[in-house]
């Protein structure tokens, strides 16, 4: 299943008709879960300010699944109505056998059961997998881009290159990816810089998502001090440009407006301003297989457990283990909150939510 894939930048044909789900998951609220997020590692080769500590300690191996246990349970969400698959990490690139995961997933797109197979990179290995992507079937991916001057990167990111993701970017349109960039808003960092941010994705034709700083995980940095509200941000925006509310939705957090000067489509993801959960159609899978029904939340239901315990019982069948998927799909659907907890504790750093971003998949 995880063999080498096609190569060449031939655009795929067009995709078969949807298939029908088997039976769809859809949560208290009456929201059917069609986006699915996996982190395939906690690792990664920056220790950006607001996601990591600088001394990071990962997971051990036997802790995090395979990628055939990977395949196995986005499998089982696309069987139950999935329609978009997003590999996040960590950084999901410098896991050993992406591209072999990414080339065994898009059957999926081959068959009509999956819409979308996307990815959230840093970008720092994007030169060397663009092509890859491409080819087996991937069209669009995420790339985080907090600023444009190369010593705030390195702060930033700590241990980043900014011609490294830059010409990560510029391989990924080379390659047909569609490229939408992603950028934290931080005070005392990249606030009098988001204007530069647009300028530069609307000359390369890309996207632009501006995200307020998430209280997850130790990172060693006050968050307080780090957080700039979106709302400040776009009011100083209108100022200057104007601003078209978009009615365009993905079910998840963003909300989109058309800066006309500069031809931008550019998204606020403001979790902590703005509560944007009333129609949230994902959930998160870790690397170490704990499902997050929400990631402001701390309820998970382990499918690690069930698909070891499953899989280790010698005369199960295959749809054994799928039935065992299902049941435990059904249980941890229903637990699906309306909405997150997300707070800046304003008495200091404490995050909302103890683990990091980089385990629960960005």
């Amino acid at each position: 299943m995880f063999g080498e894939g096609n190569s060449g930048k031939e655009r795929a044909a067009q995709r078969p008709p949807a298939l029908a789900p088997d039976r769809p998951l859809v949560d208290p609220f009456g929201r059917a879960i069609s986006y699915l997020r996996v982190s395939v590692t906690d690792r990664c080769d920056f220790r950006c300010v607001y996601c990591m500590a600088e001394d990071m300690t990962f997971l051990p191996k036997h802790e995090v699944l395979s990628l055939e246990e990977i395949d196995r349970i986005a499998s089982a969400f696309i069987r139950r109505g999935t329609r978009k698959l997003r590999l996040t990490g960590g950084e999901p690139l410098v896991r050993r056998g992406i591209i072999d995961l990414v080339n065994s997933l898009a059957r999926h797109l081959k068959s009509g059961a999956l819409e979308e197979l996307t990815l959230t990179s840093n970008g720092s290995q994007m030169a060397r997998h663009a092509d890859a992507l491409f080819a087996a079937g991937v069209r669009r991916v995420n790339i985080s881009l907090d600023t444009l001057d190369p010593d705030k990167f390195s702060r930033i990111t700590r241990w980043g290159r900014l011609n490294q993701v830059l010409d990560g970017i510029a391989a990924a349109k080379a390659a047909g990816l569609q490229v939408k960039l992603n950028a934290v808003a931080l005070a005392h960092e990249n606030a009098d810089e988001i204007e530069a941010l647009m300028h530069f994705a609307a000359a390369g034709d890309h996207d632009l998502t501006l995200i307020e700083t998430m209280p997850l995980g130790e990172i060693g940095e006050d968050r307080v001090d780090q957080y700039l509200p979106l709302s400040t941000v776009r009011r100083r925006l209108a100022q200057r440009y104007t601003l078209i509310d978009l009615p365009h939705r993905t079910g998840g957090p963003a909300r989109y407006v058309r800066v006309e000067e500069l031809g931008l489509q550019l998204g606020f993801i403001t979790p902590l301003t703005h509560n944007c959960c009333e129609s949230c159609n994902r959930v998160r899978l870790t690397a170490t297989g704990q499902l997050y029904m929400c990631l402001g939340q701390d309820d998970q239901a382990d499918l690690r457990s069930v698909i070891r315990r499953a899989g280790n019982d010698d005369a199960a069948p295959g749809c054994a283990i799928d039935a065992a998927l299902d049941q435990a799909l059904d249980e941890a659907i229903s637990r699906k909150p309306k909405g997150h907890d997300f707070v800046i504790d304003r008495r200091g750093a404490r995050p909302a939510v103890a683990r990091h971003m980089s385990l629960t998949g960005g």
